[in-house]
């Protein structure tokens, strides 16, 4: 018997993976609070040079002080970091004599002064902003299952989510935020699995794409609590808050069935499926721990994968090797989108809004092409016409692109997560995302090429894209396919055709 065929006789999709589901998109909500809080705890807000009380300044406004002691820029605004040595009090007379002697502009002497009014305090009026929460490494959760992981991945977010919000230096809010992002990644590889590993093959596009639409949910949720919350130690305590709800509704949330089995814990997942069939109304479910052993896979007792099980034969190498390219393609095209999109000339709190709502039609129109098309149609052609989109710069194209890098984002999680066997799921997971890791953290350097050449920021993006977009067609296709069993892989060392290793009838758990 194959472990699909077990869903089925236990009610296939009913109120249990419901539940599930739900419960585990909820906890889902927390990321993007805080991968992208940074845009809000480090904003910058409008600031110039300090200026020390002189007695020549009693019968002067506020306007003409800064006037003759701060340089303008030739758009007419102060400058944010250069003073006048000495007070140009002759700019009192005509103010648009701006003096062309360099000589008498010098950097800040004594601190800023910041604009209050959108940000009552963020890390970088505090002088504690820091390239932190870039790259970060991933977590494992092969000895200890998806469902200890989770607990373990919330319980530190809340921890050093806290702790980052009390920070009072530099150095303390470096490292809690690293570790806060490295618990939290955690969280963002075991949710996917553990909720595509309790539903059907019917409902597997289904539970992908709508764990991806939460992030977007948490994306509008984020602009709505920073536009709230404008004290940066406060904010911290409000996104990190969540977490510790997530701790006490996710302990209902059971261990993955399948993992339990690969892994010959069969009591255990005989329990958990018993559950599931009578919360499904499958009363007459009846199957011994015993027999849940003819579905078991072979792997060794005792036995245990690595990531270095996932270069271990031919087939896995070329999976890795391939799903890591277009990993990095979309992390690095997405990230390069969404910073090319200045946000439409709208504040940073609605800009967020409005790209999260941009990305639920983008998820959607994923859902139609999936289950029509395949997973790698829609991942090659999504991540191939974002990097075109790269060389229009009509905000209405750029726009199309911000949607279509999301779509490549979510095709990306569901497509990676049925392309590894269920004991090595989630090391590939980890493997890919840290890859991701990679593009992300290089994307913002890639504008620094404008220097060399106006138009090569643009050109990279795009052949960065379509290359790795093009990879995707190395890759099997997984629709409507079971997930596969690790004898299906890696015991096969000298098959060399993917299409042999996905074939329905040869895998299942």
């Amino acid at each position: 018997m194959k472990f699909e065929d077990l869903l089925l006789e236990i009610g296939g999709f009913g109120r249990f993976q419901i539940l599930i589901l739900f419960v585990l998109c909820l906890a889902r909500i927390n990321l993007p609070m805080h991968f992208l809080l940074h845009s809000f705890l480090a904003a910058t807000p409008s600031h110039h040079c300090a200026i020390p009380h002189q007695e020549a300044f009693v019968n002067l406004t506020m306007e003409e002080i800064l006037l003759i002691s701060i340089p303008r820029e030739p758009d007419g605004t102060f400058r944010s970091c250069e003073m006048f040595s000495q007070p140009q009090f002759h700019l009192l007379l005509n103010s648009s004599l701006q003096p062309e002697n360099d000589s008498i502009i010098q950097n800040c002497q004594h601190g800023w002064v910041y604009d209050h009014s959108q940000f009552t305090s963020t890390i970088s009026t505090q002088s504690l902003i820091s390239p932190f929460q870039t790259l970060l490494p991933d977590q494992v959760s092969i000895p200890f299952g998806r469902k200890s992981m989770l607990m373990l991945s919330l319980v530190f977010s809340v921890i050093f989510g806290m702790l980052s919000a009390a920070s009072v230096s530099y150095s303390m809010l470096a490292i809690t935020r690293t570790l806060t992002g490295m618990a939290l990644s955690g969280l963002s590889l075991i949710v996917l699995p553990l909720g595509m590993e309790w539903v059907d093959i019917e409902h597997r596009t289904f539970s992908g794409v709508l764990t991806s639409i939460f992030w977007s949910i948490g994306n509008m949720l984020l602009a709505l609590t920073a536009y709230l919350v404008r004290e940066w130690h406060w904010l911290l305590v409000a996104v990190t808050g969540p977490c510790l709800l997530s701790i006490i509704y996710l302990w209902w949330v059971p261990e993955s069935a399948r993992w339990l089995i690969a892994n010959g814990k069969v009591k255990q997942a005989h329990k958990h499926l018993l559950r599931c069939a009578r919360m499904n109304g499958m009363k007459d479910f009846a199957l011994s721990p015993e027999a849940l052993r003819t579905i078991t896979t072979d792997k060794k007792p005792g036995e245990s994968y690595s990531y270095i099980s996932l270069f271990r034969t031919p087939v896995l190498r070329k999976i890795s090797l391939c799903s890591g390219a277009v990993w990095f393609g979309v992390a690095f095209s997405y990230y390069g989108m969404s910073m090319k999109l200045t946000g439409f000339g709208l504040n940073m709190y609605l800009s967020q809004f409005v790209f999260g709502i941009i990305e639920i039609p983008a998820k959607v129109i994923v859902y139609v092409l999936v289950n029509r098309i395949g997973r790698r149609q829609s991942q090659a052609w999504s991540l191939i016409l974002t990097g075109l989109s790269f060389t229009s710069l009509r905000s209405v194209v750029a726009i199309t692109g911000k949607g279509l890098s999301e779509a490549a984002f979510t095709t990306v999680f569901l497509y990676t997560s049925e392309l590894y066997p269920t004991v090595l799921r989630q090391n590939g997971m980890g493997y890919t995302s840290f890859v991701a890791r990679l593009g992300g953290a290089l994307a913002p350097l890639v504008f620094l090429l404008d220097e060399v050449w106006r138009s090569l920021p643009e050109v990279t993006y795009c052949g960065v894209a379509v290359c790795c977009g093009s990879v995707a067609f190395l890759l099997p296709e997984t629709l409507n396919v079971r997930l596969p069993e690790v004898s299906s892989i890696l015991c096969q060392e000298e098959t060399r055709d993917l299409r042999s290793v996905m074939d329905p009838g040869r895998v299942s758990v």
